[in-house]
């Protein structure tokens, strides 16, 4: 018999596992506002004009948690301006945007909701 450097039927079920498991907690941590709540304040918050349908969703690629009318977010990639929007088209229209509790000038918070 020739032995080979290849896992057996049980060894790959065993990383497969291993590799779901792992992606499922990644993806927990990613959509948490842990992160957000941890530091006690939220690099993105927003005032949405009317009260979120969800409590928590993806929107402008950033994982967002939501009570009523206000919205956190931890930080992202992005100019402040594309996450406005992506929450726009998930939520409607925003009342107040702040990057680091600062809020965005009027012209762009009107080009957010534009």
């Amino acid at each position: 018999m020739i032995k080979t450097l290849s896992p057996s039927a049980s060894g790959k079920l065993a990383i497969l596992a291993s590799a779901l498991v792992y992606t499922g907690a990644s993806f927990g941590v990613a959509t948490s506002s842990a992160p957000v709540n941890a530091a006690g304040t939220a690099y993105y918050s927003a005032t949405l004009a009317t009260p979120a349908s969800e409590s928590r969703f993806v929107a402008g690629g950033v994982a967002w948690t939501c009570e009523g009318t206000t919205c956190v977010a931890g930080k992202a990639s992005a100019r402040p301006l594309r996450i406005c929007r992506g929450l726009n088209r998930k939520s409607g229209e925003i009342a107040n945007f702040k990057v680091l509790g600062q809020p965005i000038e009027a012209e762009e918070l009107a080009k957010c909701n534009g």
